[in-house]
Parts: structure tokens; C-alpha cells; sequence
């Protein structure tokens, strides 16, 4: 069966086998939110994007081989509802940006900048600041197509930014200018809930986008 992102409360996760890397998308929790496993097909090194709830299905999906990450998208709480058991049975490090990592429960070991690298096993993983969901929200990039973008970019839209016009000014114009415009049409999107989308799917509603305001 080929990927396609769709998952469901209570579901199994969705595999997606690429060369060198190898993204399981799991729906924990009662909000629909998204947890990524990421692991480096040459060393077996695993990244846990956002600890969003169900401690013992993100560990069932981690299983026996160890990760040496996990990385918080932003600081809403549905996004890390199961950061300290997964961390506290996993010894992996705590990842996100220093704007939002005081507001999560355990301490973060690694705080991240726009521009900066993450590691996973001979593998890299650009960060995107994406300013305005929350202050320190980031995204994840993996070769220029494969993009984990939190809360701050969904089908259809970006992030909800709660009506604050300066908050979604910042979060359209880094979307636009930190993703759109420099990532190609077929760049995968997965984001923090529900179905992904692809770069190409979304561009052309960038107008609509920015003219409604949310």
C-alpha cells in the first residue's frame, strides 16, 4: 500500500519507505493531532516529532529501537500532552525553539534557531521559524520535499492566528517567503492535524489566503 497521510483515532499508523528515511504518522489524542517518527534507514537513529498524547501508542510505534530526539513543534499543550513520559522512557532529547520551550513541561536540552540543523543519524532536517501560531512555532524540513509544519500550515490555510491581524500578517508573510516561495510544487506537507497536502495543491489559493485574513 503507498502512502497517503490518511489516519484515524485509534488507527494504525501510516508508513511512508523513502530511500534513506523512513516518516510513520500516527492520530494520538482527542484533538486529531499528528505524531511523526522519523528514522534514518542507514543507522536506525529515530526523531519524534511532537509527543501530542497517548504515551504508550507513540512508545508501541517507537518500539525497541532507541530515538535520541523528539522535537516540539510550538507550545500548545496538545502538542506535547505526552512529551515527559515519552522523554522519561526514551532518554531522548527535548528539541524546539527557545520563544516557545519555556511553556513546555520538561526541561528543553536543544533550542533551535531559523536556519539551523537537526540530526538524525547521517541525515539532516532544516528548521523553518514560522512567527505568529505562536512565537517560537517551527517547521521541519527534510531534503526541500518533505515538510513538517506543525500548526502553522494546513490544507486549506495557515495556522490560526485567534483574529490578531499583526499575527496573521507574520505567519502568511513567513509562510509565503520561508515556504512558498523558495520550495517546489511538489514539497509533502504534514501537518500538526489531519490530512496532508502537497506545496502545489495549496499555491494557488495564496491570494484567497491573504485577501480573507485567517
Amino acid at each position: 500500500m503507498s502512502y497517503t497521510g490518511d489516519v484515524t483515532k485509534d488507527g494504525p499508523a501510516d508508513v511512508r519507505e523513502l530511500d534513506d528515511i523512513t516518516i510513520a504518522k500516527l492520530e494520538v489524542g482527542g484533538f486529531g493531532n499528528n505524531a511523526y517518527l522519523l528514522r534514518c534507514k542507514e543507522t536506525g537513529d529515530g526523531l519524534l516529532v511532537d509527543a501530542a498524547a497517548e504515551p504508550e501508542r507513540l512508545l508501541e510505534l517507537i518500539g525497541d529501537i532507541p530515538i535520541s530526539k523528539i522535537v516540539t513543534t510550538h507550545r500548545h499543550q496538545d502538542h506535547w500532552n505526552a512529551l515527559a513520559d515519552v522523554q522519561r522512557a526514551t532518554g531522548a532529547t527535548v528539541i524546539a525553539h527557545p520563544l516557545d520551550a519555556p511553556a513546555l513541561p520538561v526541561p528543553v536540552e536543544h533550542t533551535v534557531e531559523h536556519g539551523d540543523r537537526i540530526t538524525l543519524g547521517v541525515l539532516t532536517l532544516s528548521v523553518i521559524h514560522l512567527r505568529g501560531h505562536t512565537p517560537g512555532s517551527i517547521a521541519l524540513l527534510y531534503r526541500d520535499s518533505h515538510l513538517f509544519t506543525g500548526d502553522s500550515l494546513f490544507p486549506g490555510g495557515v495556522g490560526n492566528t485567534r483574529g490578531n491581524a499583526a499575527d496573521f500578517a507574520q505567519l502568511f508573510g513567513d509562510v509565503r517567503e520561508r515556504i512558498f516561495d523558495r520550495l517546489p510544487d511538489s514539497t509533502w506537507v504534514y501537518p500538526g492535524h489531519g490530512k496532508d497536502t502537497t506545496l502545489g495543491a495549496e499555491r494557488p489559493s495564496l491570494p484567497e489566503w491573504e485577501a480573507r485574513g485567517w
